[in-house]
């Protein structure tokens, strides 16, 4: 069966790095989002159906799952601060940067549509018709963070980045091998946890935006679905979850790799000859030496008196290499 050109080109696009793990982030962003904002939908507009720890539990699981749909492929971060993080860390090229925030934020956008369309009677019906930024019946909040009355610019600025700084310090030790990693298997639902963890302790100051990615998007689409430009202006708020997020995940990256990656020890590590994707897709370890070239021997033949052919020993073939980590 000849398969037409442009069906061929559609598959080799589709098997380039870059596009698949643009993909991934698009789409593991785009599940997280559409569990969290939904949550939060419930607990402004559902009266008795939602709470506080059901936007946590929406959000926690929201990130496992999207760890499930992406994690082997693009390593899931879902957050543009993590993404950054490990950029600086020397764990991901900058090239990828923009594709990876690009496609956390597209997805993003598109959960924070989706949500909306799902729950358009309900916001019309609980607003009486006008969609309002803040006051009684404000329903920008289930999109976007907004800093409450009783904290003030810079003390929100501060919560970001402390709260994000302990996201990534969390991180880095689930997805440190060399540590006490969780179980084979179990990374994703230990990290929502971890999520759910953060916003039943640290939440309530500036609603633990955590994330560009979680931010800024569904706060651009409310802009443009009807709320305004008050969107942007309420408190001047909206470009903390922004700046703040990486900034903490990468004074949280710093703090372990000084006070607990540098002192764990360390056993010695094999490289294999195929590198693992695990490794170079994970954005919380320090940087590791690169993968050495494998090297082999051809095994000599010589011929005995009696005309047999006979296997000489050689040197064995270094199928992996042993190197301690620095």
């Amino acid at each position: 069966m000849v398969t037409p050109p442009t069906i061929r080109r559609m598959q080799e696009i589709m098997q380039n790095e870059m596009v698949r793990e643009f993909l991934a982030e698009f789409t593991s962003t785009f599940v997280m989002m559409v569990f969290g904002l939904g949550a939060v939908a419930h607990m402004v507009l559902g009266d008795k159906m939602g709470s506080y720890l059901g936007v946590n539990l929406g959000f926690g699981f929201g990130v496992t799952m999207g760890m499930h749909l992406a994690g082997n492929i693009s390593g899931a971060h879902m957050n543009a601060a993590l993404t950054f993080t490990s950029c600086a860390l020397g764990r991901m090229a900058w090239k990828k940067f923009p594709v990876y925030v690009l496609g956390q934020f597209l997805g993003s956008f598109l959960a924070a549509a989706t949500i909306y369309l799902l729950f358009y009677t309900s916001i019309i019906q609980y607003s009486e018709g006008k969609l309002a930024v803040t006051g009684p019946t404000a329903t920008a909040n289930i999109f976007a963070t907004y800093l409450p009355d009783h904290m003030s610019l810079w003390r929100g600025f501060l919560d970001e980045v402390i709260v994000t700084g302990m996201l990534q310090l969390c991180l880095s030790a689930i997805t440190d091998k060399g540590n006490n990693p969780p179980l084979q298997g179990t990374q994703a639902i230990v990290t929502g946890i971890l999520v759910v963890i953060i916003g039943v302790s640290m939440g309530m100051n500036s609603g633990y935006a955590i994330n560009p990615s979680r931010d800024l998007p569904p706060r651009f689409f409310t802009y443009v679905a009807g709320w305004g430009i008050q969107v942007f202006r309420a408190k001047d708020w909206w470009w903390v979850p922004v700046v703040a997020p990486p900034l903490g995940a990468y004074l949280g990256a710093i703090i372990y790799a000084v006070f607990i990656g540098s002192s764990t020890p360390r056993e010695p590590q094999i490289l294999e000859n195929t590198a693992s994707y695990e490794d170079r897709r994970t954005p919380v370890l320090p940087a590791t030496m690169p993968q050495l070239p494998v090297t082999s021997s051809l095994t000599p033949i010589s011929v005995s008196p009696d005309n047999r052919p006979s296997v000489q020993a050689a040197p064995p073939l270094r199928d992996s290499i042993h190197l301690e980590h620095l």
